[in-house]
C-alpha cells in the first residue's frame, strides 16, 4: 500500500502566475523560437526548418516560463541540448538500423549523462530522441546536428533569454551559471 500510496501527492498544485508573468513569458518565447527560425530562413534554407527542433519548444517554457527552475538554467539548457545531441547522434550511426533501440538508448544515456554532468534539461531527451527519429534531414547532419541545430539554436534561446528576463522588474535570470 505504501507504493499507491506515493502517487497520491502530498503538496498542493502552485498559485497562478499573474499577467506580467504571462507576459514576460510569451515575449521571451516568441523572440527566441522567432529568432531561431529567422536565423535557419537567412542562413540555411527558406523552405525547412530543421533548425527549430520540436526540443526547443520545451526549453521555451523553462527558460521563458519558469526561470527560477535549476532545469532552465544556462548550464543546463546548453549542456543537456549539447550532451545529449552527441548521444543521439552516436545511438543512431550505432544502432539506427533498429530504430527502437536506438530511440532508446539515445534517451536514456542522455538522462544518465545529463545526472552525471548536472546538466539536466528535460528538453535533451527530446533533443536525443530527434537525432534518433528525425528523418533523412536530420540524420544527413551526422554529428553537425550537435552545433546546428542543437548547440546555435540553444545559444540563439539563451541570448534572448539573458536579455527578455532581465527587462522585467521582478525577474532575473539566470540564477546560477555554473
Amino acid at each position: 500500500m505504501v507504493y499507491f500510496g506515493k502517487m497520491k501527492g502530498h503538496t498542493q498544485s502552485p498559485p497562478r502566475v499573474g499577467a506580467a508573468e504571462i507576459l514576460w513569458s510569451w515575449i521571451g518565447s516568441f523572440l527566441g523560437i522567432a529568432t531561431v527560425g529567422l536565423i535557419h530562413f537567412h542562413l540555411l534554407d527558406q523552405t525547412s526548418l530543421t533548425m527549430i527542433i520540436g526540443s526547443f519548444g520545451a526549453s521555451a517554457v523553462l527558460i521563458y516560463g519558469a526561470v527560477r527552475s535549476p532545469l532552465a538554467q544556462p548550464r543546463n539548457l546548453m549542456g543537456g541540448h549539447i550532451l545529449s545531441a552527441v548521444i543521439g547522434v552516436a545511438a543512431f550511426q550505432f544502432v539506427g538500423d533498429i530504430p527502437w533501440l536506438a530511440a532508446a538508448l539515445a534517451v536514456s544515456v542522455a538522462i544518465a549523462l545529463m545526472h552525471l554532468t548536472k546538466t539536466l534539461h528535460p528538453p535533451g531527451g527530446a533533443t536525443a530522441l530527434i537525432a534518433v527519429i528525425g528523418g533523412d534531414s536530420v540524420h544527413q547532419l551526422g554529428y553537425l546536428y550537435v552545433f546546428v541545430p542543437a548547440g546555435l539554436g540553444a545559444l540563439v534561446m539563451l541570448i534572448i533569454a539573458l536579455l527578455v528576463n532581465n527587462l522585467a522588474p521582478n525577474r532575473r535570470y539566470p540564477e546560477f551559471w555554473i
